[in-house]
């Protein structure tokens, strides 16, 4: 990979990876779902000019808005007021074996013993932390953020029957069929979100826009140029250094503690989602990793 690529690359990651310890701070402030809203109606409203053309699949297209965009990011943004962005970074990361998963069963993708291991400790490491020892139970914040994960796998299945259709106006589309459920929702079960948006410090809305420019339309607009030039199997793994600066960005800027879980469950999980990106998956969109990475 050239060096510049590189960068590239390794920019997508730090903007990818600053993205959840900066949501948990704001939803601190701002009601989560309301937040996802009020994100989704940013990115369609800069990303407008891309609406046309009008999608010939628009049905599919609403199917995949509501898996990679709204349902998701409402699931995301609520595991993100209950728990460590730490623990979230590294429990989002088994949204690529689930699409794997998925992919064997819809796609009749073939994978071989290195994948199964993969998968096995990947689903291994996200069990370590999720469990509580000695209550029976599991994080109820974390629980949100697999449920988040099974969504945008989903989508990421329904976008092998999409049609060929450029980034920007898929993602304008996503962005428009997003905010307004996402509002509805939020209306109906949250409280405060005026109150909240009229007194709202100025760092939600550098957050918000941060999370629109440089995350939605610059991050994944620079991944998808990247893989026009590089095989999947090559970016995938080195998208791995995305949980390790969430990880440190939540311990550093957000006081967050390292525990034994975390290390030996995040271990487990990189490691086996490595073992998953690794090797040469020919059913699944390419998106699929991006979109394990944003979440």
């Amino acid at each position: 990979m050239r060096p510049a690529d590189f960068l590239l690359l390794l920019a997508c990651c730090i903007a990818w990876g600053l993205n959840l310890p900066l949501t948990r701070w704001l939803v601190a402030d701002v009601p989560p779902i309301f937040l996802a809203g009020l994100r989704f109606l940013g990115l369609a409203l800069l990303l407008s000019p891309f609406l046309r053309p009008f999608p010939r699949q628009f049905g599919l297209v609403f199917a995949i808005a509501m898996c990679i965009g709204g349902v998701h990011f409402a699931l995301l943004f609520l595991g993100l007021q209950a728990a460590p962005a730490s623990a979230v970074a590294i429990v989002g990361q088994i949204g690529l074996p689930i699409v794997t998963i998925l992919s064997i069963i819809f796609l009749q993708e073939k994978v071989r013993w290195r994948r199964t291991l993969g998968m096995s400790l990947a689903f291994a490491g996200v069990i370590a932390i999720l469990y509580q020892p000695g209550k029976f139970s599991f994080e109820l914040g974390l629980l949100y953020v697999v449920a988040s994960a099974f969504i945008g796998a989903a989508g990421s299945i329904l976008m092998k029957r999409l049609e060929p259709i450029p980034a920007l106006n898929l993602q304008a589309w996503v962005g428009l069929l997003s905010f307004a459920p996402l509002f509805a929702l939020s209306a109906f079960l949250e409280q405060g979100q005026i109150h909240a948006l009229i007194h709202a410090p100025m760092h939600v809305w550098v957050g918000i826009v941060f999370s629109v420019v440089v995350v939605s339309i610059f991050g994944h607009s620079a991944y998808y140029q990247l893989v026009k030039k590089y095989d999947i199997t090559l970016l995938a793994p080195l998208t791995l250094m995305t949980p390790v600066i969430a990880v440190a960005t939540g311990v550093v800027f957000l006081h967050e503690p390292v525990t034994l879980k975390l290390l030996i469950g995040g271990g487990l999980t990189l490691a086996g989602v490595f073992l998953v990106a690794a090797r040469e998956n020919k059913s699944l969109p390419n998106d699929a990793v991006a979109q394990a990475k944003t979440g």
